[in-house]
């Protein structure tokens, strides 16, 4: 099984994390397979290695742009039967910005 985070992705998330004045393109696409919850994520704090930036939707019909935790992310997986996954299909193509306003008018993640 592929792990959420892998070496490369992270030291993208990391640059894009020195880089916070821009509008960057989500770097990792992370989904429950059991659930509705998704996360869109483009930035990693590069002093802390904890803290993402990204496009959360928590499944409630509200998905917003915020921070998240990668260690309670990989704790939350560890906690599911199948556990979450990234999707290794997933490209980030355009800013965040813009998949975070089709998300609010869908209300759920639609990349």
């Amino acid at each position: 099984m592929m792990p959420l985070f892998d070496a490369a992705s992270l030291e993208l998330l990391r640059a894009n994390g020195r880089n916070r004045d821009q509008d960057h393109a989500p770097v990792i696409k992370v989904f429950n397979p059991m659930g509705g919850q998704t996360w869109l994520l483009s930035e990693l704090d590069p002093e802390d290695n904890d803290t993402l930036f990204g496009l959360c939707d928590l499944g409630m019909g509200e998905p917003e742009m915020g921070y998240v935790s990668m260690s309670e992310l990989l704790e939350v997986s560890r906690m599911l039967p199948i556990g979450l996954e990234r999707d290794l299909h997933f490209q980030g193509t355009r800013p965040l910005s813009v998949y975070a306003g089709e998300a609010r008018a869908a209300g759920r993640i639609t990349a």
